[in-house]
Order: C-alpha cells, then structure tokens, then sequence
C-alpha cells in the first residue's frame, strides 16, 4: 500500500508506522486520518504481523488538529460536521480494536486528538521532555471523539483534572495518570521498545488477542456498536457549531483572547 502522510516499514513480525508530516509537528488532517486508520486495518489482517509501533517523524508526535483542517471544520455544517467526528472516532476505534499489540512511542508533544491514539494504544512510551494537553475547552470545544478511550484509561478523576483544566502536563504526570506506561530518556527509548517487543514476541498471537478482548469485556468497552462513539461525534459537531466553539476556535486564529475570558 501506498501512503503520502504515513511511512510504514515491516520486520519480521512487527511493522513500524511513522507519521510523516513533520512540517507541521504531524498534526491530523483528513488524509492521514484516513491513512492512518486504512494502515492499522491493513496491518490487523495480516498474519505474520504481530507488533505494530506507531512513532512520529520531525521534532513532535503529533501536535492536534492541523490549522487548516481547523479552518475548515470551523466553516462546517452540523451533518459535516458528524461525518467528519464520525472518521476520526473509526480512527481510535481501529486503534484500540486492533488484535495486534500496539505500542506508541511519543515525544516533543502529544496534544488534543493525539491523545486519542495514546488512549487507544496497549503501550505507550515517553520521552521525558514531552508534553501533553486536551486543550479543546480552551477552544469552546470538548474532547469528545477521544473521551471513550481516555476514560477507559485513565478514568473518570484523572480525566476531569486534564480535560476540564486543558493545562498542559509532562511525561511523568501522564504517567502518574495512567495515560504512559513509560517515561525514557532519549538513549533509553529504543531498549524500552525492544523489551516490550520481546514480551509480545514470547506471547501467543492468538491468546494475546483474546486476553485484549478479554480486557475490553471486563471494563465494558468490548462493543464497536456502543452508541457511546455516535453520541461522542454528534456532541463535537454540536460543540463545533455552537456560539463558543465558533468564537473559540475564530480567536484561537485571531491570536487573541475568547470573549469569555477577556
């Protein structure tokens, strides 16, 4: 398969995905949306792939929504609106419903719906200078598409304290949250990489993807039908529409201050 925004390359067993637009930090777009999601159900349905390691290109992970894709939504209609929350919802669905292990390495900074990826993920790696943020409320938005996996992980406290706030946190305090499973510094990330590899390596394809299913079943986060995912895209494109997401997201590119916080 052929990607323009993503870089795949495949080992024995494993296969690494690198987000490759590393001009603008590798923020989302509608096509690597779609690049990334048709890359994890590709890599799912092959047999000889067991690990799959999402990394990013350039001096960030990936840095939110990209500010034209911003433009764009800002000037959407509710019914586009939806369609578009709806491929970015299949995007963490396809993440975190996949059999393979995952695991995701992150740096320089992991903002807004990035954070849906890392909640997806099984494994996530850190290096110790990165930051994280849900800045949406800032925005007069809420981090709806991503709030199903985020809570799954980290729950319903850790959840308020950085979504509510939309303040910005390091590497250990996503730790702390649940949200990282490692934090590293930057000789350590590869060997931090390989060890949980091996790990998966040693485990059984079959029972590793049943043991995944198993984990969804017991938190309740085992049904792809959950209406939850629906309802999470129609309040962003809600949200999207509404007086303060519209002036959120027209003073975030004005480069001043909300009218609610002047």
């Amino acid at each position: 398969m052929e990607f323009t925004t993503i870089k795949i390359q495949l080992g024995e067993s494993m296969a690494w995905i690198n987000l490759d637009r590393p001009e603008v930090r590798n923020a989302l777009n509608v096509e690597l949306i779609r690049e990334l999601t048709e890359a994890f159900d590709w890599l799912n349905s092959r047999d000889d792939i067991r690990v799959i390691i999402l990394k990013g290109n350039g001096p960030a992970f990936c840095a939110g929504a990209d500010l034209a894709y911003m433009k764009e939504m800002a000037g959407f209609s509710y019914n586009q609106n939806i369609a578009d929350a709806e491929k970015l919802s299949k995007l963490f669905q396809t993440i975190y419903f996949c059999d393979k292990a995952v695991i995701v390495d992150v740096h320089g900074a992991c903002i807004g719906g990035a954070n849906g990826i890392v909640a997806a993920a099984d494994i996530v790696i850190a290096k110790k200078e990165t930051k994280f943020a849900f800045t949406e409320v800032r925005l007069g938005l809420t981090p709806a598409t991503i709030s199903p996996f985020v809570v799954s992980k980290i729950g319903n406290t850790a959840a308020k304290e950085l979504m509510l706030t939309g303040r910005r946190f390091t590497a250990d305090e996503a730790k702390a949250f649940g949200l990282v499973n490692v934090v590293v510094d930057d000789a350590e990330m590869i060997d931090a990489e390989r060890q949980y590899i091996e790990y998966f390596r040693q485990a059984s394809p079959y029972a590793l993807a049943e043991c995944k299913n198993l984990l969804r079943m017991v938190s309740g986060t085992d049904d792809r039908f959950n209406p939850v995912f629906m309802n999470t895209s129609m309040a962003i494109a809600n949200q999207r529409v509404s007086k303060d997401g519209q002036e959120g997201m027209k003073s975030f590119f004005e480069k001043r201050k909300p009218e609610w916080n002047k």
